[in-house]
């Protein structure tokens, strides 16, 4: 498999879930500042942020998360998630959300996937004709490709949340997709789920994870659960607020997990062959 082998290592940095103005409080914006700064002093040539940039779609948030995004030194691409306006998201953060950008030798795909009525994931098939376009281009320029998007495409059930886009509304189509460039595809990130970095590989070698939160994380005891086999997949024991470190390149992955105030602590690595 020609999967990331061939890749100069790189680094980047993964952001989701700043939910500034949560509960009317100044502290995810805080907790966001001090991620600027730690993110500023840190590895990573860019910065993805993967969701629910504010709580709730509030307005006044929107310029608060612009003016604080100016201190990074660093280039930034955010997608919107369940908790953004899609609207204010176009006015004030940017105004195209499905795009993409080439780094490396990866092909970086960013999608909305998330609806504001819903904690379920969708893929139209609008979106399905462009994310194959997308492929069909990077195969072309042999682009790895890695998928950004809020919600996971990957089922799950209790312990997890079990939300993720159902078979019906896209699932199945996208993992077609995944299918035909199978070796090509490498990552699938997401947020939404506030319990660090959880996900699985059992898709054409995808590595498919959920991020932490830079607001807040909850604890739904998977690492009991993976034991026991309740869950499958994987998951990083570690739920402090952060964001991760991920370095790509000669056949690995790893996720670091960087908790605010802390040194890089718990991490997950995959490879390909």
């Amino acid at each position: 498999c020609m999967a990331a082998v061939d890749i100069e290592p790189f680094s980047f940095v993964i952001v989701s879930d700043t939910h500034l103005g949560r509960n009317d409080s100044a502290t995810p914006e805080q907790q966001w500042q001090q991620g600027i700064a730690e993110i500023n002093r840190g590895p990573g040539d860019f910065v993805l942020h993967l969701g629910d940039v504010v709580d709730k779609a509030r307005a006044l948030q929107y310029p608060r998360y612009v003016a604080t995004r100016a201190e990074l030194t660093k280039p930034i691409h955010e997608i919107p998630g369940n908790h953004d306006s899609t609207e204010l998201f176009k006015q004030h953060v940017s105004d195209r959300i499905d795009r993409s950008f080439d780094h490396n030798g990866v092909r970086f795909v960013l999608f909305g996937n998330a609806r504001s009525s819903s904690h379920d994931g969708f893929i139209t098939t609008q979106q399905l004709e462009w994310l194959a376009k997308e492929c069909a281009q990077a195969a072309l320029q042999n682009l790895k490709i890695v998928f950004c998007c809020h919600v996971p495409i990957h089922s799950n059930r209790h312990p997890d949340r079990g939300w993720y886009v159902k078979p019906d509304n896209g699932q199945t189509e996208f993992y077609d997709l995944v299918g035909k460039h199978t070796g090509r595809v490498l990552l699938c990130l997401h947020g939404h789920f506030h319990n660090g970095i959880r996900g699985w590989r059992d898709h054409h070698a995808v590595v498919e994870v959920l991020c932490p939160s830079l607001c807040y994380n909850q604890n739904r005891n998977m690492t009991e659960h993976l034991r026991s086999g309740v869950a499958s997949g994987f998951f990083v024991p570690e739920l402090r607020t952060g964001y991760t470190i991920a370095t790509l390149g000669n056949g690995r992955l790893v996720l670091q997990y960087k908790p605010l105030g802390s040194e890089v602590g718990a991490d997950y690595s995959a490879e390909w062959k």
